[in-house]
C-alpha cells in the first residue's frame, strides 16, 4: 500500500509539474469558460431574464460555466496522455514496476488541483459580475467538489480514448464532439422546461443536466441544507458514471501494459 500511495505521489508531481511547464493549455482551457461567461450574460441575459424571473442570469449562468470548466479540463486530460504516449515517456512508464491504477489516479489527482484553481477563478469572477452564492463559503467549496466530481467520468472518457487510438487528434475530435453538444443538450443556458421537447428528453438523461442543477442548486438555495436532495441525486448518478469510467480507463491502461511487456 505504502508502495501504491508513493506511486501516486510521484505521478501527481510529475503531471503538476508538466501542466505548469505548457502554460497554454492553462490558459486557453481557462479562457473559453470566461468567453462563454461573458458573452452568454451579456447577449442572451436580457431574454433569458423572461424565462427565469426570481434570478439575475449571471447568477444563473455561473453553474453552468463551472460545468464547461470541468469539461474543457477533463478534455484535455487525454491530450495530455497521448503527449506522453508520442514522447516516449508512457512506454517507459508500462515496462516500469509502477502500478497502472497508481498512474491513472496521480493524474487525476493533478488535473483535479488544476479544475478547483479555474472553477475558483471562474467564481471569483462570476461575483465580481454580480452572481451570487446563496450558501455562502459552505456552497463555493461544495460549488468546487461539484466541478471536481463531474470531471471524473470525462477523464476516464479521454483517457481511454487516448490509449485505444493513441492520437491526439483522434482524442480532440471525439472530446470536442461531445463536449458542446452535450452543454446545449441540457440545464445549462435555460430551464428545461424551456428547450424543445425532444431535448428536454435528451438533458433528463444527459450528465451535464445533473452537474449543472446540482450546482446550481447550491448557487440559489439559502442554506447548504437546502440544496441537498438536489445534490445528492446528481451525486448518486455522477459517481456511479465516474466509477465506471474510472474502471474502463484502469483496464485499458493494464491491457496496453501487458501487450507492451
Amino acid at each position: 500500500m505504502m508502495k501504491y500511495v508513493q506511486d501516486i505521489i510521484v505521478n501527481y508531481k510529475r503531471w503538476t509539474l508538466k501542466s505548469f511547464r505548457n502554460p497554454f493549455v492553462l490558459v486557453f482551457s481557462l479562457l473559453q469558460p470566461i468567453v462563454f461567461l461573458i458573452l452568454f450574460s451579456q447577449v442572451f441575459g436580457g431574454v433569458a431574464t423572461q424565462a427565469i424571473p426570481d434570478v439575475t442570469y449571471i447568477t444563473y449562468l455561473v453553474p453552468a460555466i463551472v460545468i464547461q470548466v470541468s469539461l474543457a479540463s477533463a478534455a484535455t486530460s487525454g491530450i495530455g496522455f497521448v503527449n506522453d504516449i508520442e514522447e516516449g515517456m508512457y512506454e517507459k512508464i508500462q515496462v516500469s514496476p509502477m502500478r497502472q491504477g497508481a498512474v491513472f489516479i496521480g493524474k487525476t489527482l493533478a488535473e483535479q488541483t488544476r479544475i478547483a484553481v479555474q472553477i475558483s477563478i471562474i467564481l471569483g469572477l462570476g461575483v465580481l459580475m454580480g452572481a451570487t452564492i446563496g450558501t455562502g463559503l459552505p456552497g463555493v467549496l461544495a460549488i468546487i467538489l461539484l466541478g471536481m466530481l463531474f470531471s471524473l467520468w470525462f477523464v476516464g472518457f479521454t483517457n481511454t480514448i487516448a490509449v485505444y487510438t493513441e492520437d491526439q487528434e483522434s482524442t480532440i475530435i471525439a472530446a470536442n464532439f461531445l463536449q458542446f453538444p452535450m452543454l446545449f443538450l441540457s440545464s445549462a443556458f435555460l430551464p428545461t422546461e424551456e428547450l424543445p421537447v425532444w431535448i428536454q428528453s435528451i438533458a433528463t438523461y444527459n450528465p451535464v443536466t445533473y452537474g449543472v442543477d446540482a450546482t446550481r442548486s447550491v448557487m440559489l438555495e439559502t442554506t447548504v441544507q437546502g440544496a441537498l436532495p438536489v445534490v445528492t441525486n446528481s451525486l448518486i448518478v455522477l459517481g456511479l458514471l465516474a466509477t465506471a469510467f474510472g474502471v474502463l480507463a484502469v483496464t485499458a491502461l493494464k491491457r496496453s501494459s501487458n501487450k507492451t511487456k
